[in-house]
């Protein structure tokens, strides 16, 4: 066995919270290091390719670039530096976790006002569990209400706490390394950086990245493999090519891969297959070109292997040595999606209704997408779908929806499971919520109504306060609405997993009701306006409804039926008092999320290419009616 090293190679994944500036510094890297020809045209956050993601201003799907470095730290020659960049939101942890089994080190990326938030915690903590060494980036020096030196030691205080509670856990965890992070300070949009602190508010003192370029040569490891170990490359993320059909993207650990070579196929189950690699593509800048070969240590993309999965192996038919499948943090919130049921099922051109498109799509979205699970709930037309968070279930209804598919989807739950001794758990989130003190007394309310615990507040003495909350995750369905009218849209509101804990009982988190179509019509300004004082209206006039389906919101708690497509009866008399179309009220229009959130007990979501509706899921107001007495029966 000889240990050798690719010094002309490195690996590195930034990782931070959501809206700390990854993406943008991945394009600072681009441009500097000339990766474009002169005639391409760059534009903002290059590697937010998914139209969703541009549209949110976020990060969905980890996706890798390829920066050649030839600069003054260079004093051998060229370096490729292949970076990972991961999404910052905890719901998309699955793709966080399958971009730090691709590297051999992280840029922590912190903002220099908002310090480390929830999702911080969560990356870092798997970066340290996968012993990679971190380098800590403060982005966004520039910024007015910077502090740097607080966030420096907050992120320090974080190490240290997430070294001592791993230390029992991983074996050898080196925690001088830990200790001795180095730190660079920079601004992503301008793309500075520089190891000398600036001023709160001020750009770095260099006007380039050559410091952080400098810090991931020196302190993240070149790839290390063994020159007689047989070939060895695990599957790491999944794509697709209109020419080549699917794509396995995937890190070689030893050996050598070439365009043409039989492999071992090593397969989720533990079956062994022989196949061909049809096409070997290696990443530059934004785009893959074809190689005849890759080595230890290269991230590319292969071709020929038509149902390979995340976490499978490729190896040596010869000596087959299969690597450890990738895991990720078991599922917290489901949500039935189904076929859908309404009376104007079919309205949209190009739909897709049946029960086995839907499946297939569900299946397809299995292949990619770790840290989901599909669960049969015995229905021919309607599957449990378990994810992360809402916002990862409500991106996969939503690219649904966007591709054709007509669905009815039901309201968020909890995925609970039983301890040791029977009793009912129920999954925990670590909020940290930031807001003007102002709003102080009305979140510590909002929050003890939905069982939440207040673990720590601080002031820094900008306006702002900083408060951590522990709060049962079926508290926080719905909870975004509510914090964002109750701040003004001023709060900022984040949270991560903290585990299970005992069932924290009843929490009632909608205090208005429903207002329900009794019979199905066209809207009428008429109906609104005589309404309008009562209640608050999704719908707009002309909109065609139906029996049972969600018009609008109650001012009280309870659900009202109303007749929506009432006409006013036309006489002959001129009257005074015309009609006055510009006293109504505008509609209020909910967006995908904002439905799901605000969906009742015993009310789903229709979703189709053109519209997104709020229905009872028993339609009939009779049938309802007898429901609820029933209900009250056995209550009593």
């Amino acid at each position: 066995m000889a240990t050798a090293i690719r010094s002309d190679l490195r690996n590195v994944a930034i990782v931070a919270h959501v809206d700390h500036g990854k993406t943008t510094l991945v394009d600072a890297m681009l441009k500097q290091t000339n990766s474009f020809d002169a005639h391409f045209d760059t534009e903002d956050r290059m590697m937010d390719s998914n139209e969703l993601e541009r549209e949110k201003g976020i990060t969905i799907l980890a996706k890798n670039t390829a920066v050649l470095y030839n600069g003054a730290h260079a004093t051998d020659g060229p370096i490729t530096i292949n970076v990972i960049d991961t999404p910052g939101h905890a719901d998309f942890g699955g793709e966080v976790e399958r971009g730090l089994s691709m590297v051999d080190g992280v840029v922590l990326l912190v903002d220099a006002s908002e310090g480390p938030l929830p999702q911080t915690r969560f990356v870092l903590r798997k970066a340290l569990a996968a012993k990679l060494p971190v380098i800590l980036l403060v982005n966004k020096t520039d910024r007015p209400d910077a502090r740097i030196d607080e966030v420096v030691a907050e992120s320090q205080d974080l190490l240290l706490g997430l070294a001592s509670d791993l230390s029992e856990e991983v074996d050898d965890l080196d925690l001088d390394a830990i200790l001795n992070v180095p730190v660079v300070y920079a601004s992503g949009r301008n793309g500075a950086a520089s190891t000398n602190k600036p001023a709160d508010g001020s750009l770095p003192d260099n006007d380039n990245l050559e410091p952080l370029f400098d810090a991931i040569l020196t302190h993240v490891p070149a790839p290390t493999y063994d020159d007689e170990h047989p070939l060895q490359a695990h599957v790491t993320n999944l794509d697709a090519s209109p020419f080549l059909g699917r794509l396995a993207l995937l890190r070689v650990f030893h050996g050598t891969l070439k365009k043409g070579q039989t492999v071992a196929w090593v397969k989720a189950d533990g079956s062994v297959v022989n196949a061909r690699i049809t096409e070997l593509l290696i990443t530059k800048a934004l785009d893959r070109y074809p190689a005849e070969s890759a080595g230890p240590g290269d991230i590319v993309a292969v071709a020929g292997f038509d149902t390979i999965t995340i976490g499978e192996t490729l190896s040596d038919p010869e000596d087959v040595r299969p690597l450890p499948t990738i895991t990720v943090d078991d599922p917290a919130i489901s949500m039935t999606i189904g076929t859908n049921t309404s009376p104007l099922i079919g309205k949209v051109k190009g739909h897709k209704l049946t029960a086995r498109m839907v499946k297939d799509r569900l299946d397809r979205e299995l292949i990619g997408n770790v840290s989901l699970k599909v669960v049969d709930i015995g229905r021919p037309d309607a599957w449990e779908v378990q994810g992360r968070g809402e916002l990862a279930l409500a991106i996969l209804v939503e690219q649904m929806r966007r591709e054709g598919f007509e669905l009815t989807v039901g309201k968020p739950q909890v995925v609970t499971r039983r301890d040791e001794n029977g009793k009912l758990q129920e999954p925990f989130e670590h909020m940290t919520i930031d807001v003007p003190d102002e709003y102080l007394g009305a979140i510590t309310q909002l929050m003890a109504a939905r069982k939440g615990r207040m673990e720590n507040m601080a002031n820094h003495g900008s306006g702002w306060v900083r408060m951590e909350f522990i709060v049962p995750s079926r508290g926080l369905i719905g909870f975004r609405t509510q914090f964002l009218t109750d701040t003004r849209g001023t709060g900022i509101a984040n949270g991560i997993s903290h585990g299970y804990g005992p069932w924290a009982g009843e929490i009632s988190t909608r205090t208005n009701g429903s207002i329900i179509a009794d019979r199905s019509g066209v809207v009428t300004p008429f109906a609104i306006i005589n309404l309008q004082e009562r209640m608050s209206f999704f719908v707009q006039p002309t909109e065609e409804v139906y029996e049972g389906m969600v018009v609008g919101e109650n001012s009280r708690a309870d659900d009202m039926d109303v007749n929506i497509t009432k006409e006013k009866k036309l006489t002959n008399m001129r009257q005074s008092t015309a009609d006055n179309f510009e006293s109504m009220t505008p509609s209020k229009v909910l967006s995908l999320e904002e439905s799901l959130e605000f969906a009742g007990d015993d009310e789903c979501v229709e979703v189709t290419p053109d519209a997104i509706r709020i229905r009872k899921v028993e339609l009939d107001a009779s049938a309802r009616q007898r429901s609820t007495a029933r209900l009250k029966k056995q209550n009593a």
